[in-house]
This record gives C-alpha cells, structure tokens and sequence, in this order.
C-alpha cells in the first residue's frame, strides 16, 4: 500500500500512516468531567493541562462561562490535550 493512500483498495482498512496522531486521554472521559465537574477545571487536569485546570478551579470554571465553552469544544471534537492532540473517540 502506498504511504499516500488514505486506505487499503483490497479490504478498506485505513492506512494509519496518513492518519493524525491522537491522545492516550478519551474523549467520554473528558466530556464526563466537564458535564459534573467541568467548574472545578477537573477535565483540564485530565488532559493535562494543569496551570488552566487551576484558573478554572479559582475562578469556578469563569463563573461558568468558560465551563460551557470547553463542553462544546469537547462535543464538537476540538478540544485538545496538552500535547495538542485531539482527544481519542
């Protein structure tokens, strides 16, 4: 199979060569976290993201504005880890 092609023309398979790394840490997880204790920053320590878990844990997740916004990204698949890998499905 060549390094280029996105996938094998005999079975389908994908070549993961041309596909993106991705995180250790998963995306349900994540998404968990944030839902229950997304204002305490507790998915921002999941992924690694240490020094902006503790901003979200003093300022309760910006008076949980910015708690919404990291769901969305979440749910939408652009949240990242610290790494700036996208999060394993």
């Amino acid at each position: 199979m060549s390094e280029t092609a996105v996938a094998c023309p005999k079975c389908g398979h994908p070549n993961e060569l041309t596909s993106e790394p991705v995180s250790e840490k998963g995306f349900v997880p994540a998404l968990l976290l944030c839902f229950f204790l997304g204002s305490f920053g507790f998915h921002r320590f999941y992924v690694g993201k240490v020094g902006t878990g503790i901003l979200m844990l003093i300022t309760l997740g910006a008076f949980g504005i910015w708690t919404l916004i990291d769901f969305i990204m979440i749910a939408i698949g652009s949240f990242r880890d610290k790494q700036g890998l996208p999060l394993k499905r």
